[in-house]
């Protein structure tokens, strides 16, 4: 059974948790369909944004605790194996040459968090909610802290693992969690003009964009004012920075 559907809409790849009856709940299955899913887009010039969504009433509510239970007994070996699908789907996202929008409506739970988190940008419908509670199972939300340390700052990023409250869209854009915040009549409409925006935008730009923004994470100050030349070098030889110059000096000249 396929539990992620990807799809091409021009410009836009979409990748869509198709697991309604699970709450789109990740199993080793469907993380390893979600790398495949990102890898594949992201060997594909074409495609300019990837918007992953989800089907049914809530984005993702975790990990499958079902599928955990019949893997209690296994070895430490088959859990690694089960933990590392995940992350691979983490790493993927980060690496992926183009965008990733999250579109999250209903609940983004555990590792459904963390999933949304791990997306460039994040619109979140305003009835939607987030949380890590793993430590009420005795778990650790150990993977997406990395991410929502980053997001979300030291402070805040602990008290959302430690106590494993749930917050509402309106305090996940308070803190950072998501991006934007969409009412429920704007929502479809939203989602939609940001990835076409995105997808229009010129490709080279935003890909050097979203390389650079990451390799700053490890960067001191001046090594990481090093890295912006280089981007800045390497953009002015595209083809969209040229004709977007050219453009721009072409309206700005008076008409003779």
């Amino acid at each position: 059974m396929t539990r992620v559907r990807v799809e091409r809409d021009g410009r836009i790849g979409r990748v869509t948790l198709a697991r309604p009856e699970k709450k789109n709940a990740l199993d080793l299955a469907t993380a390893t369909e979600l790398a495949d899913a990102f890898r594949a887009f992201g060997a594909e010039t074409e495609i300019r944004v990837v918007v992953l969504a989800a089907d049914g009433d809530d984005f993702c509510s975790g990990a499958d605790l079902e599928a955990l239970e019949a893997m209690l007994d296994e070895g430490a070996s088959a859990h690694r194996r089960d933990a590392e699908a995940l992350a691979r789907v983490f790493l993927t996202m980060r690496a992926l040459p183009q965008p990733v929008i999250g579109a999250v409506r209903g609940r983004a739970l555990a590792g459904g968090a963390g999933l949304a988190t791990a997306c460039d940008l994040v619109l979140a419908h305003e009835g939607a909610q987030f949380g890590y509670p793993e430590v009420r199972v005795g778990f650790v939300p150990a993977m997406v802290m990395t991410l929502l340390r980053r997001s979300v700052g030291e402070k805040r990023a602990f008290d959302l693992v430690a106590t494993g409250r749930i917050v509402t869209a309106s305090e996940a854009l308070e803190i950072g969690l998501v991006s934007r915040v969409e009412t429920n009549s704007a929502w479809a409409g939203a989602v939609e003009r940001t990835a076409e925006a995105l997808a229009n935008t010129a490709p080279e730009a935003l890909q050097l964009t979203k390389r650079l923004f990451y390799a700053l994470d490890t960067q001191p100050f001046e090594p990481g004012i090093a890295l912006g030349v280089d981007a800045n070098v390497e953009a002015r030889s595209t083809p969209g920075f040229r004709e977007g110059v050219r453009r721009f000096v072409a309206r700005s000249r008076p008409a003779t």
